[in-house]
């Protein structure tokens, strides 16, 4: 979780890439945001991109918003469908929580201090949690086996362990993840290498480590999610705000 405050003479632009985890954006400072993507356009003060969402321009007169990244075993009963109905869009926050989404707006907008934002947005966090359907303990288990491997396990051989059939599998982890086994490893691995790079670690070495063919493997997937070169995606501002790949700048501005 994150907030942002940041105000200028002129309006600020920034792209967001995608992210192993569904984000969700709520901004309390009465200034809705201008969201531009692939999937076309739309003005408002919330939203909610599905896994491997597409890089998309985020522009406001100004901005105060939290950020929230919710991992894809707690985000169906949070947001109150299964991720293969929001897949890779961007959908305003209004849509999936409806006359909520204003109510929380105005609790962040009178708290007083980002602790007190961070406490509003984990009540509302949880009492959605406890009261939706988590998803399939196998499905939980294969998608934190991607994710320990930063999307280098087989998985080829995740059903298996399992005792499902690979169809059941593929199948139901589609349907409540959102994306088949072997793109969420795409994007897990991805996201790992986009984060070495943030640090300073040339694309040759992120190749190697991260389980890339080659180097120009690297490219091909970072080009696929951002639409940018290695170097470039590397510098986007979004990467700012994660503790991961910065860590003097981390968490609450």
């Amino acid at each position: 979780m994150a907030g942002f405050r940041i105000r200028g003479e002129s309006p600020i632009e920034l792209r967001a890439i995608p992210h192993p985890a569904v984000t969700v954006a709520v901004e309390f400072g009465d200034r809705p945001f201008d969201i531009h993507g692939a999937g076309g356009g739309m003005r408002s003060a919330s939203l909610a991109a599905g896994l491997a969402f597409s890089a998309f321009q985020v522009r406001a007169d100004g901005i105060e918003c939290v950020q929230i990244r919710l991992s894809p075993l707690i985000a169906p009963p949070v947001l109150g469908l299964p991720l293969a109905e929001l897949r890779g869009s961007v959908v305003t926050l209004d849509d999936l929580w409806g006359r909520d989404t204003p109510r929380l707006r105005e609790r962040l907008h009178r708290a007083r201090t980002w602790p007190e934002r961070f406490a509003l947005i984990d009540i509302e966090l949880m009492t959605r949690l406890r009261a939706g359907k988590p998803v399939d303990p196998e499905v939980a288990w294969a998608w934190r086996q991607i994710a320990a491997s930063h999307g280098q396990a087989r998985v080829s051989d995740l059903a298996a362990r399992t005792g499902w059939s690979r169809q059941r599998m593929w199948s139901r982890f589609g349907s409540q993840i959102g994306l088949t086994p072997k793109r969420a490893a795409m994007l897990v691995r991805f996201d790992h290498a986009i984060h070495r790079l943030a640090c300073g670690h040339t694309p040759a070495r992120v190749a190697a480590d991260c389980g890339y063919s080659d180097q120009s493997h690297l490219n091909h997937d970072v080009r696929a999610f951002t639409g940018k070169p290695p170097t470039a995606a590397a510098n986007e501002p979004w990467l700012a705000a994660d503790d991961r790949a910065w860590p003097a700048h981390g968490g609450a501005a």
